[in-house]
């Protein structure tokens, strides 16, 4: 699936607990064909013990601000960000 997929990166970040490693990306994704599609986006994090999440967002400054707001979160300093999909 992600052959069929072009990512462009736009943040990543890693944290130590001591439960173990946590990583925080957030991507855009378009398809690998260029066809036309439009860019998604997405703030991925693995590592949480309940499950990976992700969140989808709709333009590149809500996923930068995304991506900030899920690290504060995970971090203790702030809600969980609303637009979580799973």
């Amino acid at each position: 699936m992600l052959d069929q997929m072009t990512l462009y990166p736009i943040a990543d970040d890693v944290l130590f607990a001591p439960g173990g490693k946590v990583v925080i990306r957030t991507y855009g994704v378009a398809p690998a064909t260029g066809a036309g599609g439009s860019v998604s986006y997405r703030t991925w994090v693995t590592g949480v013990r309940d499950q990976p999440r992700y969140w989808h967002w709709g333009h590149f400054e809500d996923a930068a601000s995304g991506h900030r707001r899920v690290l504060e979160w995970l971090t203790g300093r702030g809600p969980q960000p609303a637009e979580a999909m799973a």
